[in-house]
């Protein structure tokens, strides 16, 4: 049986069913949309970030190398990341109105994978590197405070990565995950439908 059909031809071919079709497009094409969008404003920031990280350490000098192995790790951190989530760009710049159901569907079961990816392993390694970084990058500034204001600092970057990796983490993967979710379903159901032709 051929599974690369050209559902939207026959689904203009039925009146009553148009509007159905139109608007999962029309989600495919905003959910393409927003992610391109996150991916350039996540770049942005993160680039700005490391640019604005790097300028800290030439204008202030730090004294000590555990400083400077923690800037170079929070950028690392950064740069590893995108680099990462740069691979996304390409599979939603290809999702545009010349595909078929099939390729629709590929290319979302491709974006789910490496969103997986993301979510787990990238998200892991840049959450670990950070806080090791930042780990390093605070000790020389700690060295000058007294034991009560060095353990704040310490405990409110510990609780800040901790807020991130419970609550934000986890409420981001779901959302990207119940999106996927909920056009993939759509999707598989139109092919099951012409299936059942």
């Amino acid at each position: 049986m051929d599974t690369n059909i050209d559902f939207k031809n026959i689904w203009k071919q039925q009146t009553s069913h148009q509007p159905s079709i139109e608007e999962l497009l029309g989600k495919l094409k905003q959910f393409r949309l927003e992610n391109l969008r996150k991916l350039i404003l996540i770049n942005i920031m993160l680039i700005i970030t490391s640019l604005g990280i790097a300028f800290i350490w030439y204008r202030y000098q730090p004294q000590l190398v555990t400083t400077k192995i923690g800037i170079v790790l929070v950028i690392l951190a950064m740069l590893i990341f995108l680099c990462a989530y740069n691979r996304l760009f390409m599979v939603f710049y290809k999702i545009d109105n010349t595909q078929t159901n099939q390729e629709y569907l590929q290319s979302l079961y491709i974006v789910k994978g490496k969103q997986k990816f993301m979510q787990t392993t990238m998200l892991n390694i840049y959450f670990m590197i950070l806080f090791l970084g930042l780990c390093f990058y605070m000790y020389e500034y700690t060295l000058k405070m007294s034991v009560i204001p060095a353990i704040i600092a310490y405990t409110a970057v510990l609780f800040w990565i901790g807020f991130n990796w419970f609550y934000i983490r986890p409420r981001t993967i779901r959302k990207q995950q119940a999106k996927i979710d909920g056009l993939i379903n759509k999707f598989e159901e139109i092919n099951n439908q012409f299936k059942e032709l």
